[in-house]
């Protein structure tokens, strides 16, 4: 065969092609969706690699954001869809039909690029928003999911009417018919929505929070507040997630007003054993102002009591119509000076030594104050020290500890001692 004839058969193929539209029109639109496709490598190309320099420089830091979140991908997707649409007009014996199915699809990948690309950008404006002072007391996880969620919805109901060639209210107006389904299905969506809301505007729950809600585990850190669930990671590092709306629907505790006073309390008792509180003597008057946190407290109350019995005339002369220190009194004016004295207890706080209403354990000395820090381990050890020392110091006022009787005790005969012997029972004799 030579050139002549060669030449002459593709004319004839051309001839044949030039026949049948259906043929020319594939072509055409193969030929535009290469187009398309290489636009759209050029369009992903030239965008990141400007965003890429943008983002040296100091003031446009947040371009990094954008494009680690896929912000300009998406958008350089939305490329090939939007040549599609443009250049289904030059494409040559294309029906009207197929025009407009495939202008509709090529506006779907559209919508559905744009949709993505704005999700990308609620998750920049999350990371940039997490860098801000703000971020440490309020967190807008939560209306950033609810705000995809809710652009998701709306995309999906436009990308359907775009397919189908229908008008979006007419799918809007359907969807009002199915509402009681619709809070149904999304009722704890709904709920943790209004939860959040509240929470944040009332300032009630912020990210680093120590709270307590004992009826689900949680005693611990806030580390993420998000629409639908609060995770608390407690002290001993297990993470316990709470459904948002039940910290409205229930009751938990904050510790975040303890730390922000910069006050830690203590409140403990002292059971002081009640057969050791007695008078104190002259002679131990007089030693004890020798202490130096006593000497004035000693002083005036030696001028108030020998004021009161002068004033009683002759009837003070009996012990018993005479007003005289105690040494469960003299320590708890000890142990409030002890307190006020102490270099790691808040002075600008409620610092008192209260005795309460005796029990059967003793009576109680209760120790109220707080400590001028709040960390943990700093707050046990200044508790720890307070205590270890009025424990110690009890003997110098002749008092001690209550202690119910142990096994120790037991084995050791002191039962006897402690319930005297008279309480205990003669064994009986058995005859043989």
């Amino acid at each position: 065969m030579d050139l002549k004839q060669l030449w002459l058969n593709t004319q004839d193929l051309w001839g044949t092609l030039d026949q049948h539209p259906l043929v020319h029109a594939s072509l055409a639109l193969a030929v535009l969706l290469v187009i398309a496709l290489l636009l759209g490598r050029v369009a992903r190309y030239v965008v990141l690699h400007a965003v890429k320099l943008l983002g040296r420089q100091p003031a446009m830091q947040w371009f990094n954001d954008l494009f680690h979140n896929k912000v300009f991908h998406r958008l350089a997707q939305m490329t090939p869809s939007l040549v599609i649409q443009f250049g289904l007009n030059l494409v040559p014996e294309l029906s009207k039909t197929i025009q407009t199915f495939l202008g509709n699809v090529a506006l779907s990948f559209t919508i559905l690029f744009l949709v993505l690309a704005l999700s990308a950008l609620l998750n920049a404006l999350l990371d940039i928003y997490a860098r801000t002072e703000h971020a440490r007391t309020r967190s807008i996880k939560g209306y950033v999911q609810l705000a995809k969620m809710v652009l998701l919805v709306f995309g999906a109901i436009i990308i359907v009417a775009t397919l189908i060639d229908r008008s979006p209210l007419l799918l809007l107006s359907g969807l009002g018919a199915m509402s009681a389904v619709i809070l149904l299905v999304y009722k704890d969506t709904l709920l943790s929505f209004v939860a959040s809301v509240q929470l944040t505007s009332n300032d009630m729950l912020r990210v680093g929070d120590w709270i307590e809600m004992p009826q689900v585990g949680a005693d611990g850190d806030v580390v993420d507040i998000t629409l639908h669930t609060v995770k608390v990671q407690n002290f001993d590092k297990t993470i316990v997630s709470i459904p948002t709306w039940r910290l409205m629907s229930e009751s938990f505790k904050n510790w975040r007003g303890m730390q922000q006073s910069g006050g830690r309390r203590i409140k403990r008792s002292l059971f002081i054993d009640a057969s050791g509180v007695r008078f104190i003597h002259d002679n131990e008057e007089q030693k004890l102002t020798q202490v130096r946190l006593l000497t004035d407290y000693v002083s005036r109350k030696q001028a108030e009591l020998k004021s009161w019995n002068e004033a009683q005339g002759n009837v003070a002369a009996m012990s018993a119509n005479r007003r005289r220190m105690t040494n469960i009194g003299t320590f708890r004016a000890y142990a409030l000076a002890y307190l006020k004295n102490h270099p790691e207890i808040q002075p600008n706080m409620t610092c008192m030594v209260r005795q309460m209403q005796t029990t059967a354990q003793g009576v109680p000395l209760e120790i109220y104050c707080f400590t001028r820090t709040t960390v943990w381990a700093d707050y046990e050890r200044i508790q720890g020290d307070i205590f270890d020392y009025l424990l110690a110091v009890l003997p110098e006022f002749g008092l001690s500890l209550y202690q119910q009787p142990s096994g120790n005790d037991l084995r050791a005969g002191l039962l006897p001692a402690v319930l005297g012997a008279s309480h205990i029972p003669a064994p009986e004799k058995r005859s043989m």
